[in-house]
Order: structure tokens, then C-alpha cells, then sequence
């Protein structure tokens, strides 16, 4: 980007590192947010154990198929908007800029409870493990030393978070390939089944529940987008990361579900859950490896954990450079570590604000589990579910208004069809929030998260309509980028012209 000499150390500081990230690199953190092996020990277990059907790997295969449908119109649109807030530009340049802030306002909650939830579950599980070793440590003590270590590591450059992700994701997905190999070598009865991979199963009433707590499972895997500033070769880059993260964790999910199946027997799968729940798969091959294999997957499964804190904290803290950068929040968030360029104001106050979570737990003697981490993750991901669904529209109008920039099953057909069973999806999840929270029937929790979301997204709005009023240069500036002038052409990236008139052979500036 080309500005005056001038203003140099205004670009040190107020712009992300560039050119760190190679299409590796991104997809670990797409799939580091999706957190394999915690869906695997723990989600898989859990919807076999409490919806009590045996369709769950049929869910994850169809799950990542309708996201795969999603990542279409989402990663094209990628090739034409580089920004770092990803769902909140896309919205801007799809549906306007008062619904770009009002899901700005929805993501920056989402991603933060997304966030501090999984300290609850890497402090339980970490004492638990050390209290096998003879170790009494308590979860709050966990979480902080994960905290502390998530909170430099966010300073840091990014490639150096991705080189962590890199090695702890690998050991992972080889954990969770041998544990599938051994069980489905170990086949009840003698003979693999493959009953549970039937289509008919799903097309029950548990259909709804299941695919909304898959689709839980999966959230995370944007964080490919939200990366795209720092990528090397960004229109190509995040679009591979993109497809590539939401396929990995698909397969590696649906795998899994249909092993357990095969060493418990179909008929048997759910009283198994029922009986173990998240030490299920632990009990499942514990018999067939040494005792040293398992010991790694519960130490995998913390670095699981830990990938997907870091993974959501880049998330959270982009989002809140982007925003700041524009304008939306004070300045000062839109400035970068002028070495690492990393988000400075946003990853203190992502890191503030979980220390704040978890101390105010700690205090109160709530249970990790279930308190912080069932809890906070499922309206959190509520949240990242409410800007999906708003971006699929969002990506159907942006081609429907700039025609031509991609083929029709990119700019509409896959994003049709995408927002239809996003609206579903979403439409099953409200309805039946109270029951994925675990609530009784007449608790105000059964409505309440998700009218506070439309809460907030309404307070985003009200703002950027103050914005206009007030500062109508900065609101003209909402979602276009590191100067507020981005062009986007079909013939390369962003680049930053002087003027707000449409350039380009199919010129169109944003």
C-alpha cells in the first residue's frame, strides 16, 4: 500500500505482519479452532450418550457437507475482500454497514465466550490428569498457567503460533488415526459393520439436535478468513485453508464416530456412551495399545485444548484490530506490536477479560465443566452460528450485486443453498436452546441468549447509525479494509486507489 513517506511508522504499528502464513500454517488454525480430538473424546461421546442414536457419524459427514457448501460462496468472496474481520466485512459488503457493525457486535462476544469456556475445559481436564499422576492442582491454577502462556504467545508473531499449532495438531490427528485403526481392527462380533453409516437413520426426530451439536463441533474452521491479512497469497491461500480445514475435520470426525461404532457394535455404541462419555474412546482401545498410548491421548487431548484457546484468541484479537482500525471501536485497538505486528490492544483484552471470566468463577466454586465450558461454548457458538447464517446471505447479495466476478455455482447456487440449511440449522438451534443448555422447561435461559444477541446486534446498528450521523467519513471506511479505500477486481487483489470512483475492467470499488 502506497502512502507517504510520512506517514512510515503510522504503517509499523497500525498493520498486521504480512506475508507470514503459507496455506499450512492456515489451515492448522482453521483446524485447531475445530479441535478434533476434544469433539472426538468429547462431543461425539456425548450426542451418542444423550440423543441415543446411532446416526451421529452420518451427522458429521452431512454437518461438513452443508459447511462445505457454505465455504463456496465464503471463500470466493475471500478472493475479492482481504480484511481481518472476516464475517464483519463480509456482512458490511454484502448486507450494509449497519449490519456489518451490528455482527461485529455479535462476533466480538461470540469469539471471547468461544474462547474463555475452553479454559474451563483445559483446567478441568488438566487437574484431572495430574490427579492420576499423584498431583493435587486445582482447575483455576490449570487455566491460568494456559492463560499465561496463551496471553505471550498472542503478542508473538503469528507464523510462531502457527509452528506451536503445527506440532500439536500433528501429533493429534496421528493419535486420533491410530485410536480409529485399532478400533475398527478390533470389531465386535468379528466383522466390520457399517450400519451406522446408513443416510435413513438421520431422518428421525433427532435429526435437528444432532446436526446442531455437529455443527458445534465445527466452529472455529473461519478462523481460516479471519488470518487472510497475515497469508501468504491471500486469494488463494485462505480459500484452500478454508475447504481444506472444514474436510479434515469432517473426515476425522465422521471416521471416529463410525469406529466407535464398529468396536462396540452398533446395538451397543449408545449404551457404551452412556456408560463412559468422554473416557469412552479411552476405554474403547485401552485393552488393544500399551498403556503409554493412552497416557499420550490424554496429554493430546489437553494440547487439544490448548491449540484451540490459541486458535480462538487470534480470532478474537483480529476482529478487534479490524474494528478498530475502522473506527467501530477507539483507535488504539487498531494498532499492531511494532516488531511481531501482532493485535496489541486486542490480544491484552482478550487476555484481561478471560483472567477477569475465570477469577470471577474461581471465586463463586462453580464447576469448570459445566459452567464454564458447556456453557459459555454453547452461546458462543450460537453467536458464530447467527454469523454464518448472516454471511451466506450476505455472500448470495455481494454477487448478485457484482455480477460476473465468479462462475454461478460459486456466486449463487452453493450459497443458496447454503443459507437454506443454514436457516434451518439455526432455526432448530433456537428453538431447542434450552435443551442443549440443559435447562428446565420454564427457565428464562430457554430464550433469553438468543435475544441478547439480537440485543447487541441491535446496539451495533444504533452505533453505526451515530457513526454516520457523527463521522461519515470513518462509517464510509466500515469493512473496506486497512485504509477505508480497498478495490477489489477480478483480475487481482485489494489495492488502495485515491479515489472512491469504480475502477477496473468490471470496475467496482468498495
Amino acid at each position: 500500500m502506497a502512502r507517504k513517506d510520512t506517514a512510515e511508522p503510522d504503517i509499523i504499528t497500525s498493520a498486521l505482519a504480512r506475508n507470514r502464513l503459507g496455506v499450512p500454517s492456515v489451515v492448522f488454525f482453521g483446524v485447531a479452532g475445530a479441535a478434533p480430538l476434544t469433539v472426538i473424546i468429547g462431543s461425539i461421546s456425548a450426542i451418542y450418550a444423550i440423543i441415543g442414536n446411532t446416526a451421529v457419524p452420518v451427522a458429521y459427514l452431512v454437518t461438513a457437507l452443508i459447511l462445505s457448501i457454505f465455504t463456496v460462496g465464503f471463500v470466493a468472496m475471500s478472493r475479492h475482500i482481504v480484511n481481518s474481520g472476516a464475517f464483519y466485512a463480509y456482512i458490511s459488503h454484502g448486507l450494509g454497514r449497519m449490519t456489518g457493525v451490528g455482527a461485529a457486535f455479535v462476533a466480538l462476544p461470540a469469539y471471547s465466550l468461544m474462547q474463555i469456556g475452553l479454559f474451563g475445559l483445559f483446567g478441568s481436564a488438566a487437574s484431572d490428569i495430574l490427579a492420576a499422576l499423584g498431583f493435587s492442582v486445582h482447575w483455576f491454577t490449570c487455566a491460568l498457567v494456559a492463560w499465561a502462556i496463551v496471553a505471550v504467545l498472542g503478542l508473538l508473531w503469528v507464523d510462531l503460533s502457527g509452528k506451536v499449532l503445527a506440532v500439536l495438531l500433528i501429533a493429534e490427528i496421528s493419535v486420533v488415526l491410530i485410536y480409529d485403526i485399532v478400533m475398527i481392527a478390533n470389531p465386535a462380533g468379528g466383522h466390520v459393520s457399517f450400519a451406522t453409516l446408513a443416510p435413513g437413520a438421520l431422518f428421525t426426530s433427532d435429526a435437528g439436535p444432532m446436526l446442531v451439536l455437529a455443527v458445534a463441533g465445527f466452529v472455529g474452521f473461519e478462523a481460516t478468513v479471519v488470518l487472510s491479512e497475515e497469508a501468504k497469497d491471500p486469494k488463494k491461500t485462505v480459500a484452500r485453508a478454508t475447504h481444506l480445514a472444514v474436510i479434515l475435520a469432517g473426515l476425522l470426525c465422521g471416521l471416529s464416530a463410525w469406529a466407535m461404532s464398529v468396536i462396540t457394535g452398533p446395538s451397543q455404541v449408545v449404551a457404551t456412551a452412556q456408560e463412559h462419555r468422554t473416557d469412552m474412546v479411552f476405554a474403547l482401545v485401552g485393552p488393544h495399545v500399551p498403556g503409554i498410548l493412552v497416557d499420550i491421548g490424554y496429554i493430546l487431548f489437553l494440547t487439544s485444548v490448548f491449540a484451540a484457546l490459541l486458535a480462538f484468541h487470534a480470532a478474537v484479537a483480529r476482529y478487534q484490530f479490524a474494528l478498530g482500525r475502522e473506527g467501530v471501536l477507539p483507535a488504539a485497538w487498531g494498532r499492531t506490536h511494532p516488531r511481531t505486528g501482532a493485535p496489541l490492544l486486542g490480544s491484552i483484552t482478550q487476555s484481561l477479560l478471560a483472567l477477569g471470566v475465570l477469577i470471577a468463577y474461581a471465586v463463586a466454586g462453580l464447576e469448570p465443566l459445566f459452567w464454564i465450558f458447556a456453557w459459555l461454548t454453547t452461546i458462543g457458538g450460537l453467536g458464530v452460528l447467527f454469523l454464518m447464517w448472516s454471511a451466506s446471505f450476505a455472500v448470495l447479495v455481494f454477487f448478485v450485486r457484482h455480477r460476473g466476478l465468479e462462475n454461478a455455482w460459486r456466486a449463487t447456487i452453493a450459497p443458496i443453498i447454503a443459507f437454506l440449511l443454514l436457516s434451518a440449522v439455526l432455526g432448530i438451534t433456537v428453538i431447542g436452546f434450552g435443551e442443549i443448555l440443559q435447562v428446565e422447561g420454564d427457565s428464562p435461559f430457554q430464550w433469553l441468549v438468543p435475544v441478547l444477541y439480537c440485543a447487541v446486534a441491535v446496539i451495533g446498528v444504533v452505533w453505526a447509525l451515530v457513526m454516520r450521523a457523527a463521522r461519515p467519513e470513518t462509517y464510509a471506511g466500515i469493512g473496506r479494509g486497512a485504509d477505508g479505500r480497498y478495490v477489489a477486481t477480478p483480475e487481482g487483489p485489494p489495492q488502495t486507489k485515491g479515489s472512491h470512483e469504480p475502477v477496473g475492467a468490471r470496475g467496482y470499488h468498495y
